[in-house]
């Protein structure tokens, strides 16, 4: 069975993450979401809120292939972690141009330490371009709107969290 490793901090998941997450399940019966745990970040959500946003996000998304996505983390390399799961395929989302510049970068380091793993680009839809965790996590400190730009359990997340 080809297994995709789909490797973000997911800090927190948004629209544009949930676009790619869906367009991968279309290229793989099973999809690993891989949180990186760097201990020089600390994260707004603990990995296990991230997991749950995460698996509450895909059921409302698609339900019928919730069961066909798990949630792990990793704080080593991405090609080991995706070899340690069983995974050859590496998801990666792509907005614009800026992003390719990177994104090719990686896989080519990548595919020199890994050959075996095999990158896939997934463009973000029209409406997920301009979504970036970042921009959310900011907007939202600010008391900010980010309903459009989160699943519904993020959302309620992000509020609860606001207080």
């Amino acid at each position: 069975m080809t297994v995709a490793f789909y490797p973000g901090s997911f800090d927190p998941i948004t629209n544009g993450h949930i676009d790619v997450l869906v367009q991968a399940l279309n290229v793989a019966p099973k999809v690993i979401v891989a949180i990186g745990i760097h201990p020089g970040k600390t994260p707004i959500f603990s990995f296990e809120e991230r997991s749950d946003l995460i698996r509450q996000s895909i059921t409302e998304a698609m339900p019928a292939r919730a069961g066909d996505v798990s949630v792990v983390s990793f704080s080593n390399l991405v090609v080991d972690a995706a070899r340690t799961h069983g995974a050859h395929l590496l998801i990666r989302g792509l907005r614009d141009g800026t992003d390719l510049d990177y994104e090719m970068q990686m896989a080519g380091m990548n595919r020199q330490m890994a050959p075996d793993v095999q990158t896939i680009f997934l463009p973000a839809g029209v409406a997920s371009r301009p979504i970036t965790a970042t921009l959310v996590r900011q907007i939202a400190a600010m008391g900010g709107d980010v309903s459009a730009f989160v699943p519904v359990p993020v959302f309620q997340a992000l509020k609860a969290r606001k207080g």
